[in-house]
């Protein structure tokens, strides 16, 4: 592992410390500007924006510019790793590998530094991409509107793909998501007297099924949508009859299509459910991201990178019903998302993901490398 990778290890274990959640990344954007200014400054120039920085480094000889975004939140999740630099903030983990993405961002920022290239690089480091979603209020800047990348790339790690592994596709690499939260009030009352409440209890439970049946039964079996309720709240003693009740879910499709099709049935349902049970229902989507759409020649771009650099392997990946905000940045914007291998037993969002960081080297040089053929004519 050359300096800059050992170096990027570093930055990486110390921001795993101190995961933050969205648009609070507070001490997290501190410890990539306190990085950002030990780098040298004749080249760089660093603007703020709410948590997030942007960081443009103009080209030497620049036709256009190229766009890197790091990602930057943690996630409500108790890191159980054990390990000597496990998340110093209770109740808060880097579960999804973000640390590992700013570190890398931090170093391409250092080698471009290093290592002039012809075109201009705006590199984002972008807050709430766990929610409530920081992409699109960020292209709302004039920071990046004024530098405005004409393309733009991004990764993501993959705990399932060996080390050394860089996987992408063009077109969809991963899925329209929306959140998902119903409320149902009712009237609540004394359990020896149900006749005289209206349990919603009951009413979630039967929401909870009839919401199984909109995928099997209204979309295309040969299209791919996923419905998944993640958590249920309702009552507050085991003797009331509870009065309000509560799911959080998540919904996920392949296409803009479906998303609609899908929420236009959940409405219905829970038209249905209110009807039923003489309650009143309340639906919010929370936030909605976009599909990760790749383009041809940016897909084809990080694949030659990978491949024409020691030890990486480019494969072809498969869409997943993952979401992410990325994919609001490349919706007019020619860009590419990738997976970095890195061979964790455990999953992404899972407490005890353990990400190898040798992967940390291979996403380096195989950035170096797509800049280098990106940005010098």
């Amino acid at each position: 592992m050359d300096t800059l990778a050992k170096k990027a290890v570093t930055w990486r274990r110390n921001l795993h410390k101190i995961p933050e959640i969205g648009f609070h990344e507070v001490k997290t954007q501190q410890y990539l500007l306190d990085q950002l200014h030990e780098m040298p400054q004749g080249r760089m120039h660093i603007q703020t924006w709410r948590t997030g920085i942007f960081v443009y480094i103009p080209g030497v000889n620049p036709t256009k510019t190229i766009g890197y975004r790091a990602d930057m939140d943690g996630l409500p999740i108790e890191e159980q790793t054990g390990l000597p630099f496990a998340s110093e903030h209770e109740g808060f983990m880097h579960a999804c590998g973000h640390d590992m993405h700013m570190a890398i961002g931090l170093a391409t920022v250092h080698y471009l530094l290093e290592q002039p290239i012809e075109d201009n690089v705006l590199v984002l480091f972008q807050p709430a991409e766990e929610g409530p979603g920081g992409a699109e209020p960020m292209m709302e800047n004039e920071w990046f509107q004024r530098y405005r990348p004409d393309e733009l790339y991004a990764l993501h790690i993959a705990p399932e793909y060996p080390v050394g592994t860089v996987a992408t596709k063009q077109g969809l690499l991963f899925a329209n998501t929306s959140e998902l939260f119903i409320e149902l009030t009712g009237r609540g009352g004394h359990a020896a007297y149900p006749h005289l409440a209206n349990d919603m209890v009951i009413a979630l439970s039967h929401l909870v099924i009839q919401l199984q049946t909109v995928i099997s039964r209204n979309v295309d079996p040969l299209d791919a949508a996923v419905i998944t309720v993640g958590k249920l709240q309702a009552g507050r003693i085991q003797n009331v009859i509870a009065e309000q009740a509560r799911l959080d879910g998540t919904i996920r499709t392949r296409s803009a299509e479906t998303m609609a099709l899908v929420k236009k049935r959940i409405e219905a349902i829970v038209q249905g459910i209110e009807a039923a049970f003489n309650c009143k229902a309340k639906i919010d989507y929370g936030c909605m991201y976009h599909q990760v759409w790749n383009a041809k020649e940016q897909a084809e771009a990080v694949l030659d990178a990978a491949n024409e650099t020691s030890g990486v392997q480019g494969v072809l990946a498969k869409e997943a019903m993952t979401g992410e905000d990325f994919g609001y940045m490349i919706r007019d914007i020619p860009g590419c998302m990738f997976w970095l291998g890195v061979q964790s037993v455990h999953g992404l969002h899972e407490a005890k993901l353990d990400p190898n960081e040798a992967a940390i080297s291979v996403a380096i040089q195989t950035l170096q490398k797509l800049f280098q053929q990106r940005g010098n004519r």
